[in-house]
């Protein structure tokens, strides 16, 4: 029974014609005497609107719907048959529906079926919601059953998401967003723009489409816990995307991050040859960082397939979830999924010492844990490259110190001394022409910053990253001003995106860049 048949069965024995929903109004009839008469006491909120409308429209009509947006057609109920007539104006959808009469009577003789008997409009509030009613509004809904063979290995395809993900990659998109009641939106070269030729996506349009897309397992840990990650093989289009569901106050929703099967080339990519030497090192702690979004994964991968290529050692990686796909060249490769293939990265992290690795990879340093485990990795003989959400270098020091209780920051700040030995921090720029770049900023280890790092005189490692150069080391600020110098990145893009503004400003003028921060334009 739909939701929408409880408010039906008053529209007859109240002598109702017809029947209305719009988003936060009260459901009204138009009565046959004349005037109107509220069906609930409270307004309905546009989402449930949206969610009555989509659990009435006929299997055929479903595409038309989420599509264009209106469809009309008959509909049966109580013995009675009605006219629906359902449209969206504003992204809120609205239901119109006409009394007809009498049903028409079956080819096969049945006994008359009596109007539904009349529910107090108490009892259409807290009558059980369906389905899609509790998926709007974030409540665990019922497991329904396996989709296009998702209890076997293979790919997974639905029409809707091919043309989304075909549309994605026709313009060079990174991410794409599915959101309840929303068009569907693109990253293009850094920019949030409406993919055309869709419009809004109605709940139940995208639930459908989620529970294909994703693994019987996925499913099931998104019903659960309204969160899911995993990584999803678009072979028509050689390439994979990172796949997050979750739920807003609206609804469910979902974003997708493309990955390519061929891991990214470091020339092409701007990596400097220090940074590629990593690749080489036996031992220690390398850590790439940076704001989400920022290509730490694709720098990563671009120096492990480097190891891979010119070692031959055993390489471990812990991801969440894998994103890259590393195939056997010079190394054996082994790639383990956080919730598929081990409990957590501290869990992995923790097992991977009973493994034999050489080089260990984990995907995020999310807790205290996890670092503590790392480092200690590193400390014994490992080769351990990692990522933290940190936008310096320097920064990235003082933050995994500041992790510790306060009677450990010492012992800390030893094993990093010895432990560490590059961290990589980068930043995406818009490049001018289209597309984008990354800065990057690096801080290579010396016996002079090591000893700093031990007497908590991080503040003095800047002035010893400008006078080591020699060593490979960067800051942001040199970074930004090489891509302006070179035509690849517009002044105020770079400004917008460097941590501290105030240097960034005086590392232009000296580099003879000054440029009006009123307009975003270099001055004449």
């Amino acid at each position: 029974m739909a939701q929408l048949d409880k408010l039906l069965s008053h529209l007859v024995p109240k002598g109702g014609v017809r029947l209305r929903l719009q988003a936060d109004r009260k459901p009204w009839l138009e009565l046959r005497a004349g005037g109107t008469l509220d069906l609930l006491p409270n307004p309905l909120p546009g989402v449930m609107v949206d969610v009555l409308a989509a659990d009435v429209v006929p299997p055929e009509l479903k595409e038309t719907w989420q599509r264009d947006g209106e469809v009309k057609f008959e509909y049966e109920f109580g013995g009675y048959a009605y006219r629906m007539h359902l449209s969206r104006y504003k992204d809120n959808a609205q239901i119109d529906v006409e009394h007809l009469g009498p049903a028409r009577p079956k080819s096969a003789p049945a006994a008359p079926s009596a109007p539904a008997p009349a529910v107090k409009a108490a009892e259409a509030v807290v009558a059980p919601p369906s389905a899609d009613a509790k998926a709007a509004h974030g409540h665990a809904h019922p497991k329904p059953a396996a989709k296009h063979g998702r209890d076997v290995e293979g790919p997974r395809s639905h029409p809707l998401a091919e043309r989304l993900f075909t549309a994605l990659l026709a313009q060079q998109g990174s991410d794409l967003h599915c959101t309840s009641h929303e068009p569907p939106l693109a990253r293009i070269h850094g920019d949030m723009k409406e993919l055309e030729g869709f419009g809004p996506m109605t709940p139940t349009a995208l639930l459908e489409m989620m529970e294909v897309l994703a693994s019987r397992a996925m499913w099931e840990r998104y019903q659960e816990r309204f969160d899911a990650d995993f990584a999803y093989a678009l072979e028509s289009a050689g390439c994979r995307l990172r796949v997050n569901y979750f739920r807003d106050r609206v609804g469910p929703a979902f974003v997708c991050r493309v990955i390519p099967n061929q891991i990214p080339d470091p020339d092409k990519l701007g990596i400097p040859e220090p940074v590629k030497r990593l690749a080489s090192l036996s031992k220690g702690l390398v850590l790439v960082t940076g704001p989400t979004g920022s290509g730490k994964s694709t720098t990563l991968a671009a120096i492990l397939d480097l190891a891979n290529q010119k070692r031959k050692d055993h390489i471990l990686t812990i991801e969440d979830p894998i994103e890259f796909v590393h195939p056997r060249k010079g190394c054996l490769v082994n790639q383990r999924e956080v919730g598929t293939h081990t409990e957590s990265f501290k869990t992995g992290l923790r097992a991977a010492l009973r493994e034999d690795p050489d080089i260990v990879l984990v995907g995020e340093m999310r807790d205290l844990e996890t670092i503590a485990i790392a480092l200690e990795t590193a400390v014994t003989g490992h080769l351990v490259f990692g990522t933290l959400h940190t936008s310096s270098a320097i920064g990235t020091i003082d933050r995994i110190v500041d992790q510790f209780p306060s009677d450990r920051q010492q012992q800390i700040r030893v094993m990093l001394a010895d432990a560490l030995k590059c961290v990589v921090s980068q930043t995406l720029l818009k490049k001018i022409g289209g597309g984008r770049i990354a800065a990057l900023e690096t801080l290579f280890i010396t016996p002079a910053i090591a000893n700093l790092m031990r007497e908590g005189k991080n503040f003095q490692i800047a002035s010893a990253m400008q006078t080591g150069r020699s060593y490979g080391q960067r800051l942001m600020n040199d970074a930004l001003v090489e891509l302006i110098n070179a035509k690849k990145v517009e002044p105020m893009e770079a400004y917008l995106k460097c941590p501290d503004k105030e240097s960034f400003i005086a590392a232009c003028k000296r580099a003879g860049i000054p440029f009006d921060l009123r307009l975003g334009e270099v001055e004449g």
